[in-house]
C-alpha cells in the first residue's frame, strides 16, 4: 500500500478541509503528524494568512463560502487565529488517531466555540480518555517539537501537507493533484513538469 505522511495544525481551516478529504485517498496508508504552523512560517520567513488584514478577511470569507458550497459542517471559532498548542498536544496524548483528530477538528471548526476556553480542552481530554495533566508532559511536548522539526527537514512549509514518495502536496485543494499523482506516478517526469521544477530565478526580492 502507498504511504503518506500528512502534516496538520488545528489552527488552519484548510487543514480541517483537508482532513475531511482524506477519505478520498483509500489507496493510501496515512500517518498523521501534528506540527506548529507558526514555527513553519517563522523558519521560512513567511507571514500567515491572518497576519495580513485584507488576506485575513478574504480567507475567512472564502472558507465560509467553500464550506457552504460543499455542504461542509463549518463555523469559525469565536476568535482566530488561536493558540493550537493544547489541541496539538491533546492529539498526541490521545494517540494521534483519526478519531481523536476528528473529534478535535469538530469541536474547533463546527461549533463556534472559543479555543481559548480551558474548559473546552478539558472536556475534549475527558472525552478522549486523557488526563489533562498529560498535555504538559515533557514527552508530549518533545513529540510535537520533533514532528515540527522533521516537517521542516522535509521542506514542509504549510498545512495541510501530504508527503508521498518525497513529493509535497500542500493545501486542501491539492487533494486532486495528489490523486492525479497516485494514478500516474510518472507525472513529474513529463517535459513541462521537469522544466518548471528546475526553472531559474529571474529576480529575487532584496532582504529588508
Amino acid at each position: 500500500m502507498r504511504h503518506s505522511d500528512w502534516y496538520y495544525d488545528f489552527v488552519s481551516p484548510y487543514s480541517y478541509f483537508g482532513f475531511l478529504r482524506l477519505q478520498e485517498l483509500g489507496e493510501l496508508h496515512i500517518d498523521y503528524h501534528p506540527v506548529l504552523f507558526v514555527e513553519l512560517l517563522r523558519q521560512h520567513g513567511q507571514k500567515g494568512p491572518a497576519e495580513i488584514p485584507s488576506k485575513r478577511m478574504w480567507t475567512y470569507r472564502w472558507c465560509a463560502w467553500w464550506a457552504a458550497r460543499n455542504n461542509i459542517p463549518f463555523r469559525f471559532p469565536a476568535a482566530h487565529p488561536f493558540n493550537p498548542l493544547p489541541y496539538l498536544r491533546l492529539a498526541i496524548a490521545a494517540g494521534n488517531t483519526p478519531d481523536a483528530i476528528g473529534l478535535i477538528y469538530d469541536a474547533l471548526w463546527t461549533t463556534g466555540a472559543d479555543p481559548a476556553d480551558a474548559a473546552l480542552v478539558e472536556r475534549l481530554a475527558r472525552s478522549l480518555g486523557v488526563d489533562p495533566a498529560q498535555l504538559a508532559s515533557p514527552a508530549v511536548k518533545d513529540r510535537l517539537r520533533q514532528e515540527t522539526e522533521d516537517a521542516l527537514a522535509r521542506g514542509v512549509f504549510g498545512v495541510p501537507t501530504h508527503v508521498v514518495d518525497q513529493q509535497l502536496f500542500w493545501g486542501a485543494e491539492a487533494t486532486d493533484f495528489l490523486k492525479s499523482y497516485l494514478a500516474d506516478p510518472a507525472m513529474f517526469a513529463s517535459a513541462e513538469m521537469a522544466r518548471v521544477s528546475s526553472l531559474p530565478v529571474g529576480v529575487a526580492r532584496k532582504p529588508g
